[in-house]
């Protein structure tokens, strides 16, 4: 006996593909959307992670600014300080400096040379006086230039011949004269010493 199926099959099997295909569609959609929410948290968590480190950098930057500005000030109080220590060295050093003069010009004066006076303005100092002759006059200009530990840079600013009574009926002729000279001070003594010793050999 022959079974012949009268039903529609064919709209049947379309049907059961259509849900199959709808039921798939859905669960790619949920697993999508699931995949999706995961991809949202890790990239909201690594935002908020670095945002966290972001906070934490500035607070640290604005700690190191502020050491910054107290090592300035720090400094800026050091500069002062030593400019303050140069100061009183340098007065210290230079209390002494008219005996050093006087000491230096009794030393370096030859016979015949007188002094009539001194002023002495910063770091220069005018000298006028009397000389037996001019070559009293250079004499001293060469001992000033070379000999001088504490006086150089000796300028003869003029020299005039001038006659001197030594009695009624005699008289003598002088040179009158007067010269610049430049008295070092007490730390530009101790520069080139400090540069004329000698370092350790190799």
């Amino acid at each position: 006996m022959i079974l012949i199926n009268l039903l529609p099959h064919r709209d049947a099997a379309r049907k059961r593909k259509r849900e199959l295909f709808f039921i798939a569609l859905g669960i790619a959609a949920f697993i999508g959307g699931l995949i999706c929410a995961a991809v949202y948290s890790w990239y909201e968590t690594q935002i908020v992670g670095q945002k966290d480190k972001n906070t934490l950098l500035q607070t640290e930057i604005s700690k190191l600014e502020g050491k910054i500005k107290d090592i300035s000030g720090l400094q800026q109080e050091i500069a002062a300080l030593r400019a303050r220590q140069n100061a009183v060295e340098d007065l210290q050093g230079n209390r002494n400096m008219p005996v050093y003069l006087l000491a230096e010009l009794v030393k370096q004066l030859p016979d015949g040379v007188y002094i009539n006076s001194m002023k002495q303005d910063n770091q220069t100092v005018l000298i006028t006086g009397v000389a037996q002759s001019n070559e009293r006059v250079s004499e001293l200009l060469r001992n000033l230039a070379n000999n001088s530990v504490w006086l150089n840079k000796p300028e003869l600013v003029e020299i005039t011949a001038a006659p001197v009574p030594l009695s009624a009926r005699d008289q003598r002729r002088v040179s009158n004269f007067a010269m610049r000279v430049t008295l070092k001070r007490a730390s530009d003594q101790a520069k080139p010493s400090a540069l004329a010793a000698p370092g350790p050999k190799a």
